[in-house]
């Protein structure tokens, strides 16, 4: 019984979820179909440099010179850690349909990371087409046939991007390298919404400046008004409370410092209520002159 009492109470909370996020995803697909079609322009952009690559002599690194080349015995480990931490943050994006507990939209949180990978990336096809590089990969040196690519025979060949063997083993990309961008966009989304840690890099500080910030569930606000005259309503019922509490503030201010507050505006705030409490009929008498 308690098992399918929360399987329904999860399948109400997905199906409620899935009907919010396809009213965004309804009104905020421009950037979202933007931002995918970029990820082949810039694999497109990747393959294209390959052709430019030129294999030679490995450049002095200091991290190379630090850390151990895995070998290629090896050389899924890279590949695998970067495939953790992109699942990882894919399912982690898709949290909000299954717990209860909300801090943002899946919609506009990848409307968000999709901004930040497509700028950073379009620097970065900005950068390897200025500046070209052997690269330091087993599949890219001397010797090794991928290491240059022959002319295309046709343009199809080079809009199919050979994909994926084009896309894992592509040379010539190295500044800066894909997976970094793709790993520092996922750590610094989760860290900003899914912690209270914070980490900033300039390209992700510039967007997010340009950006609007997501609403903060935690409230329980909805962000989706049922109609405009709903939404008229939320905002002057919310101006009209910012007004009171400024009302307040200003009166408990003057009570602090010891100044008095003025005998008309105290009887205009009496008789709007239309009654007169023991302490404020003592305050009006005193406050008014005698004789009156």
């Amino acid at each position: 019984m308690y098992v399918a009492r929360e399987s329904t109470k999860l399948w109400r909370r997905v199906c409620a979820e899935t009907t919010a996020e396809l009213q965004l995803l309804f009104e905020k697909w421009q950037l979202l179909l933007a931002g995918l079609v970029f990820q082949y322009i810039h694999g497109l952009a990747a393959r294209g440099v390959h052709y430019l690559h030129r294999p030679g002599p490995l450049l002095q690194d200091l991290g190379f010179m630090a850390l151990p080349e895995l070998g290629q015995e090896k050389g899924y480990l890279s590949e695998s850690l970067f495939t953790f931490i992109f699942i990882s943050f894919f399912l982690w994006s898709f949290h909000p349909f299954v717990y209860h507990s909300k801090r943002f939209y899946t919609v506009l949180l990848w409307r968000r990371v999709l901004a930040f990978l497509v700028a950073s990336q379009f620097l970065r096809i900005m950068t390897f087409y200025s500046t070209q590089l052997p690269g330091p990969n087993y599949h890219c040196r001397e010797g090794s046939k991928l290491a240059t690519l022959p002319p295309p025979n046709n343009a199809l060949e080079v809009l199919l991007i050979n994909f994926p063997r084009g896309v894992l083993f592509g040379c010539g990309d190295l500044i800066f390298s894909s997976h970094m961008i793709f790993t520092l966009v996922f750590v610094r989304t989760y860290h900003k919404y899914g912690s209270n840690r914070y980490t900033v890099n300039l390209v992700v500080f510039f967007v997010d400046k340009k950006l609007p910030e997501m609403p903060d569930r935690t409230n329980g606000l909805s962000l989706l008004p049922v109609n405009t005259k709903d939404k008229d309503g939320r905002m002057k019922e919310e101006l009209h409370k910012l007004e009171k509490d400024g009302r307040m503030m200003d009166e408990f201010h003057k009570l602090l410092n010891g100044n008095t507050v003025d005998a008309t505006d105290w009887r205009q705030r009496v008789q709007i209520n239309g009654k007169h409490g023991e302490d404020t009929n003592h305050t009006v008498s005193d406050a008014t002159p005698t004789g009156t």
